[in-house]
């Protein structure tokens, strides 16, 4: 039972009993912020005995009297609480009425008097944006980030007389990435992170354990909030210092300068770490060197010689658009609006007067911001067009773009009539005239439908395996580029296109994307013989090939996707039906590796999309740029913006990140076993997300003296099958073979005249059968594979060392004589090493219980003409897949998985798709 003050909390439980100390609480604010404060107090058992908020604006109450007045709590709106410095009685009076043992302040906005401060039991606590002592005052978000802290936070501290001077309680910190802004460092660390602080705040003052710790005067700063006459850019400074300046007035009161005459106002600045794109030299009043109108915004130039970016500009009439069409502005034409475009504007117009409830009448001139809309009006307009409108997906920043109801109407009909779609996609690519074509390559981060650099301007090289040259920079993904695309990905699920399209029509999308991946395959061939080492020929009939298989393969289970009915004993004398629903998961997370760069893609999001999810995916480090073609092909395609999101950059950042995120329902992970169990344990501990796993491999192949040793030996060879496949690098390589002691030493003289033939060479050449390694760090693991192959024993028969030439490339490697204890018998090599063991004629169940002795359980093969024989192999060798007479035969409709260690869950075949489907029981009784 709950007792009133400070006195215990007393919850029962098998063996234990807890104690908690709870405590009257009196909150004194506003915000949302304030409102989640509020909720998560009374979720923890504190008693909320009064909410003293501002008054309602234009009719709506503050979030935190609204949430209050829900429950009953009592709520007081004052707009003021003291004139000429003396506390109103009324006012003091009520507050008084409550009876409260603890002040909670979060976000709050009023002038407080000390008797109501230092009224309770407790006194008074204050959330402040800031590491006290530096930034008092109310911009200091803002400062933070004007001034070029590297650290940003928040303190909790004890209310005083003077002007956040008081003891702290509490501070937490965060670092400030290079291109944060005031909403991203809200929105990440001082929203969520600040609410749990008064929340921890008010039980340590509960357990009287609470500290007060005196605030220095080293380091105290005080700035004053910001006007728009203070906020003009001064020009002849540091590209870093005028970022900071713009992004710490962006969204208020907005870092502005003169541009022919007129205040211009700059939204979205970025640090550019790239190369200077071109466009058309824009006049700034007071800066040296004029601006630059590009494609993707406004470039600006420091006196340092280095450069930022700016995406979006306001003029003097509030009107906001895109800097990149700063010089195409004012030639849009009015379109005269069709009939049926014309009702949709009258539907707008009452959604518009719904929310500005306060102007009597909506016309052309209206000014949405002018008339007193806030920010969640913003999402409210937005969501209501949605449902009102037949479904019409528009952006917030739509909104600002076009505050005039005018505007906005326009606006709108070009959406409608699709005239913005080709415009809204700009893509900077690295060009190469090689293979005979021009390969254009997309090197940005790929979210929300656009290529974007990484949020904090990193790159990184990827590198050319065939001569180890830098093939481009590829932006680097931070983890709030990760949290900027799993949130696209979650919009596009919930509230946009996607989530609302009929099953046939994704299926379409999915066909149409196939169709382009087919048209481009030689370009796509290109590029990953180049990122990937892939022999060109290969890339075109397998790595793209098979890719567009997998897309047409699973664009047509898009409209056959069935639950089924049950009959189950009916609740006489009532009936019911009940039946299963197979639905989307929702968000999705994807992790590649490098060795088939865009198959691996195809393999997991085609089924992904076709389950009517969302997806982010996550390219292998050293393999991004096919995945980033594939993300520009599916905007032609015509997905929508924010289901296909692409992230280059390390597992240890956006990797793990998607593992831990809250709002992925669902990763699939190729590759390694240790990083799949890392990935396991992290989707477990943060929010028991569905996982499969495609792990490591040791798959057996053995071959029997019955076989057709010259189709053995083919089938081993011919296009590298069985061990040489694609350099190796293959996860169902046949990591070990077992060879019948009678017929042992003529398959290894066979097998090393085969490889004697192989030509090795650049994989643009069409005659080269074996190109590079992926990359050198595996080059070198290769290397020393086969030194402790030696140095156990094993008999190098062929190979072993790296091709002396530029590039990665290693010569295909023979071991022969290797024993079970071996670390060639145990581990994978992932590369073109044939490993070999003897086993005695006719011992059928030895050699099987050798092949099953590993951890790994991917595939395996056997080489066999006795029928019995091979259905006995197939049946107890303990692996996904089995291959007979044959090996690496893999098809678009049949499941591909592995057991133990190996992995779980599924790629391929109509298996594939339970992996991104939820299946939902529905009874109801008629």
């Amino acid at each position: 039972m709950l007792r009133r003050g400070s006195q215990a909390l007393r919850s029962f439980s098998t063996g234990r009993v807890y104690f908690k100390n709870k405590l009257k609480l009196a909150l004194i604010g506003q915000s949302v912020f304030g409102q989640e404060v509020y909720s998560h107090l009374r979720k923890e058992g504190h008693r909320v005995v009064g909410v003293f908020t501002v008054p309602d604006k234009d009719g709506k109450a503050d979030p935190l009297g609204l949430a209050a007045e829900k429950d009953g709590t009592p709520v007081f709106k004052f707009p003021r609480w003291r004139v000429k410095g003396k506390t109103i009685k009324e006012v003091a009076d009520a507050y008084r009425s409550v009876g409260a043992e603890l002040n909670v302040l979060p976000f709050c906005t009023q002038f407080i008097p000390m008797d109501v401060i230092d009224g309770p039991k407790h006194g008074s606590i204050i959330y402040h944006p800031s590491i006290l002592p530096r930034h008092r005052g109310a911009s200091a978000i803002n400062w933070t980030l004007i001034m070029g802290d590297k650290k940003a936070g928040f303190s909790v501290f004890w209310a005083d007389d003077g002007l956040d001077t008081g003891p702290v309680l509490l501070q937490k910190s965060c670092d400030v990435q290079p291109n944060d802004t005031v909403d991203s460092l809200y929105n990440r660390f001082l929203f969520p992170e600040g609410i749990k602080a008064m929340v921890e705040a008010v039980q340590l003052i509960a357990d009287g354990k609470a500290p007060r710790v005196p605030q220095p005067e080293e380091g105290v700063t005080y700035e004053g909030i910001q006007k728009k006459e203070n906020a003009e850019i001064s020009w002849d400074q540091p590209a870093e210092v005028l970022h900071n300046w713009i992004r710490g007035h962006d969204k208020v009161p907005g870092a502005w300068t003169e541009i022919n005459g007129q205040m211009v106002t700059f939204y979205g600045s970025t640090l550019l770490n790239s190369s200077v794109p071109s466009g058309q030299p824009l006049e700034i009043k007071g800066a040296k060197k004029p601006g630059l109108v590009t494609k993707n915004g406004l470039v600006l130039f420091g006196n340092d010689g280095k450069v930022l970016m700016v995406r979006n500009l306001q003029f003097e009439d509030g009107k906001m658009i895109p800097a990149s069409q700063y010089f195409s502005a004012g030639e849009t034409s009015v379109v005269e609006l069709t009939a049926e475009e014309v009702k949709v504007a009258e539907t707008i117009k009452v959604i518009w007067a719904g929310i500005l409830s306060n102007v009597p009448v909506i016309e052309d001139s209206t000014d949405f911001f002018k008339s007193g809309a806030s920010s969640m009006d913003v999402v409210r307009l937005v969501e209501e067009i949605r449902q009102k409108c037949g479904g019409l997906q528009l952006q917030n920043e739509d909104v600002y773009m076009a505050t005039k109801f005018d505007d906005f109407i326009q606006k709108v009909v070009r959406k409608l009539r699709g005239e913005d779609q080709e415009a809204e996609l700009a893509v900077d690519y690295v060009s190469k005239e090689i293979n005979e074509m021009t390969v254009k390559m997309p090197y940005q981060c790929f979210i929300n439908g656009q290529f974007t650099d990484a949020d904090d301007g990193k790159t990184y090289d990827t590198i050319n395996p065939t001569d180890g040259s830098i093939i481009c920079k590829v932006s680097y993904a931070s983890l709030a580029d990760v949290d900027k695309a799993v949130a696209a990905a979650k919009d596009a699920f919930e509230n946009g296109e996607w989530g609302r399209m009929n099953a046939r029509e994704r299926g379409r999308l999915m066909y149409r994307l196939a169709d382009l991946l087919e048209e481009n395959q030689e370009e796509l061939a290109t590029i990953e013989a180049l990122d990937s080492g892939a022999v060109y020929t290969l890339a075109l009939k397998t790595h793209i090939g098979m890719s567009v298989q997998t897309f047409r393969y699973f664009a047509g289970w898009c409209d056959k996707i069935q639950g089924s009915t049950i009959p189950i004993n009916q609740a006489r004398p009532n009936r019911n039906l009940t039946f299963t629903k197979k639905e989307p998961l929702g968000v999705c997370a994807i992790i590649i590796p490098w060795n088939y760069p865009l198959m691996m893609l195809a393999w997991k999001s085609a089924a992904c999309l076709a389950a009517g999810n969302t997806l982010v995916l996550k390219p292998a480090q050293v393999t991004p740029l096919t995945a980033l073609k594939f993300a520009e092909l599916s905007v032609k395609a015509g997905f929508p913006k924010g289901v296909i999101n692409i992230i280059p950059g390390s597992g240890s950042i956006a990797g793990q990140r998607l593992s831990e995120h809250p709002d992925i329902r669902k990763l699939g992970f190729t590759g390694s076993t240790p990083i799949g169990k890392q990935i396991m344990k992290s989707c477990a501990v943060s929010n028991l997300k569905k996982v499969s796993l495609e792990l490591g491999g040791k798959s057996p192949l053995i071959i029997f003296h019955d076989c057709e040793l010259d189709k053995a030996v083919r089938m081993l060879l011919k296009g590298m099958g069985a061990v040489f496949f694609n350099k190796g690098e293959n996860c169902i390589a046949a990591g070990r073979l077992f060879v019948e002691e009678s017929i042992h030493d003529e398959f290894v003289t066979r097998v090393v005249e085969e490889i004697k033939k192989m030509k090795i060479g650049d994989p643009l050449d069409r005659s080269t059968d074996h190109g590079p390694q992926n990359h050198k760090a595996h080059l070198e693991k290769l290397l020393q594979y086969c030194e402790a192959g030696v140095k156990e024993g094993a008999t190098l028969v062929y190979g072993g060392r790296q091709v002396q030439r530029p590039g990665f490339f290693m010569e295909p490697t023979v071991f022969t004589d290797v024993e079970d204890h071996m670390y060639l018998a145990k581990e994978e090599s992932f590369g073109p090493i044939m490993v070999i063991s003897k086993f005695p004629n006719g011992d059928v169940d030895g050699v099987l219980q050798r092949a099953n002795n590993t951890e790994y359980g991917l595939a395996s093969g056997v080489f066999t003409k006795d029928i019995n024989k091979a259905m006995y192999m197939s049946e107890k060798l303990e692996a996904g897949t089995v291959f007979i007479n044959t090996y690496n035969k893999t098809d678009v409709a049949a499941p591909f998985g592995g057991v133990k260690q190996s992995g779980f869950g599924k790629d391929l075949g109509e298996e594939a798709l339970n992996e991104y489907l939820k299946t939902k029981t529905v009874t109801l009784e008629y």
